[in-house]
């Protein structure tokens, strides 16, 4: 699960790639601005979840 930890903030990396380009699109008019911003608060969503899910995976594995 180590792997995990580092993947989980890719998807940061992601939420801000997808926000900059959905603001860029938004300025410039283009349609997709939706999809853009839409796909960074998934990622955003997904990190949060991860985190949670590895945090309970962690604290199982101690238990035991």
């Amino acid at each position: 699960m180590k792997y995990s930890k580092f993947f989980q903030y890719a998807y940061l990396v992601f939420a801000a790639l997808f926000l900059y380009d959905g603001i860029t699109k938004w300025n410039a008019g283009i349609s997709g601005a939706y999809l853009s911003i839409g796909l960074a608060a998934l990622a955003i969503f997904m990190f949060f979840f991860r985190r949670k899910f590895t945090k309970k995976y962690d604290n199982s594995d101690k238990s035991n």
